[in-house]
């Protein structure tokens, strides 16, 4: 098996668990972290620079790591899954 296809799989069931989960177009909650600190984040919101997302950052006790929720209505499974690819290019992310 590819690399990507395992990725591929995971995508596949994860678009079909969205399209159960909601109704499209819908609000969707994206949540990160990042160890890299505001440039990453930065990275990430400008992936949201044409919805009207409302961010909210929060920075770990211990200041290590640094939270990023993304509360936007999107379109269909096919843009949040889109969103979930751009940011596993990006070093140092962890989505949940």
């Amino acid at each position: 098996m590819q690399p990507n296809e395992n990725h591929e799989e995971f995508y596949s069931r994860f678009h079909e668990q969205l399209l159960e989960s909601q109704s499209w177009p819908g609000p969707y909650l994206f949540k990160f972290i990042s160890r890299e600190g505001e440039g990453a984040l930065e990275k990430i919101k400008a992936l949201f620079q044409n919805k009207d997302a409302a961010f909210s950052q929060k920075q770990s006790k211990k200041k290590t790591f640094v939270s990023l929720s993304v509360r936007v209505t999107m379109e269909d499974p096919d843009d949040v899954i889109k969103i979930y690819k751009e940011v596993q290019k990006m070093k140092g992310i962890i989505t949940l």
